[in-house]
């Protein structure tokens, strides 16, 4: 069940991020379109402007992670996607679905690469990004009680996870789960503890949230929440159930 799930979602972020080629006329490339080109992986640009989601997110921290983070991991992925032919072409999707076979450089940039490839497009600027849909928002009330008692939930996947990693609600066996996974693993690997089809996640590397929040990961959650692109959920959600 897990490989269709990944297409789904990955052909549910074509509907709102544009290929790389288009890039100046439409938000960012999806995680499958950035590896549709055989090459090479490309950096997605953001769907909007650094300054966009302030105060959730100031605009130093976005240019520093969008601009020198995810480029780094694009960079490293094709460096060791090239010196293995064997991985020439290879969907980014299908790389994640077999990363317990492959180099650590290819699993971690490349999950570095698809992870934020989606992230951008999970966040909009406040007052933006919708609300759940009917379908989603009743989902969440079969598999947790309640939206609160959802972000509970998720929040405190965020907050026990130690060190690097990131939080993520998928849909699992029809179901949604919370999880969470170290570094930059997702639930699309096969060494993820869950796997499934993510619909929404957030990154709680230092790097995204400690020029403003420092330390304090709780309050970069809380403002995260305020910038959530429910529009982009719903998508993925109707796309995976």
């Amino acid at each position: 069940m897990i490989r269709p799930l990944a297409l789904q979602t990955a052909l549910a972020l074509s509907v709102f991020i544009a290929a790389p080629a288009l890039a100046q006329n439409a938000p960012a490339a999806s995680a499958q379109a950035v590896a549709s080109a055989p090459a090479a992986f490309t950096l997605p640009a953001l769907p909007y402007a650094p300054e966009a989601l302030e105060p959730a997110i100031d605009a130093e921290t976005m240019r520093i992670h969008h601009d020198r983070h995810h480029k780094a991991y694009v960079d490293n992925l094709n460096a060791a996607v090239a010196a293995d032919p064997a991985l020439a072409g290879v969907s980014i999707e299908d790389l994640m679905a077999r990363a317990s076979t492959l180099p650590a450089a290819v699993r971690n940039n490349g999950g570095g690469h698809w992870n934020h490839s989606l992230f951008w497009t999970l966040m909009a600027p406040a007052g933006q990004g919708g609300a759940p849909s009917p379908e989603l928002a009743a989902a969440i009330t079969r598999d947790f009680g309640s939206m609160d008692a959802f972000k509970t939930a998720f929040n405190r996947a965020t907050t026990s996870r130690f060190g690097s990693g990131w939080a993520w609600l998928i849909v699992k066996d029809g179901k949604l789960v919370v999880t969470s996974t170290p570094n930059q693993d997702n639930p699309l690997m096969d060494v993820a503890e869950t796997r499934g089809a993510p619909i929404l996640g957030v990154d709680v590397w230092e790097h995204a949230y400690y020029l403003k929040y420092q330390n304090k990961r709780a309050d970069y959650l809380a403002a995260w929440w305020t910038v959530v692109n429910w529009n982009t959920v719903n998508q993925l959600y109707a796309a995976a159930k």
